[in-house]
């Protein structure tokens, strides 16, 4: 991406922090990045259970289908928030559809409020610029009141009714290999109006969640 580089470190403000927010592609790590945002994820995810924060040992910074693009926010304290970005086919009905699938968010206990409005305002441009039809991105139930706050803006759009089939990052013998979820999704039109999302209840992903 040619212009990907003017969007190298942006500063995001807020009433109580200033973020520099760095855009890289996923060779741009290095191992020191990924044992600084894998600890981060263990302590993002950790309060939630402890199998949340599992798939982050050591400096594994991601838990299922690997991000290609990363927007990591910084403060004086270190990583304070992250987003990923996967494009992807998905299929809705018998439509197979391009996206580019928003996942991995994360933010600092202690800056709850940025959570993901800030953090995908930042993933925009980018998105834009890959000239993908639609963003989608799967959240918890619990934060479908957060969510509701963000997509009062225009920017996004909760999809109701609509469960997400995924496989698991491995096979296990114990497991069946996929598993079908219900979940808060939010769809971004990019390229496209939101008219032009497939009509459908099921989204298979036919691949881990990001």
């Amino acid at each position: 991406m040619s212009s990907l580089a003017t969007h190298q470190e942006l500063i995001a403000s807020s009433r109580r922090c200033q973020l520099r927010w760095r855009l890289c592609w996923e060779n741009e790590l290095n191992l020191d990045d990924h044992i600084e945002l894998a600890e981060f994820f263990r302590k993002t995810y950790g309060p939630t259970g402890i199998f949340h924060a599992k798939p982050f040992d050591g400096s594994k910074s991601w838990a299922g289908a690997r991000p290609e693009l990363r927007a990591i926010g910084y403060d004086s304290n270190g990583v304070a928030a992250h987003i990923g970005l996967l494009r992807r086919f998905i299929r809705i009905g018998a439509v197979d559809l391009l996206v580019g699938e928003l996942g991995l968010y994360g933010v600092r206990p202690d800056l709850e409020g940025l959570w993901i409005a800030h953090s995908v305002r930042v993933m925009h441009p980018v998105l834009q610029e890959l000239k993908v039809p639609f963003a989608f991105g799967a959240v918890r139930p619990a934060l479908r009141h957060h969510i509701a706050r963000f997509s009062r803006n225009g920017l996004a759009t909760i999809m109701p009714g609509i469960r997400v089939r995924s496989t698991l990052p491995r096979a296990l013998l114990d497991k069946p290999p996929t598993r079908t979820e219900d979940v808060v999704l939010i769809v971004l039109p990019i390229a496209q109006p939101i008219s032009e999302w497939p009509a459908g209840t099921i989204i298979d992903r036919n691949g881990p969640e990001l």
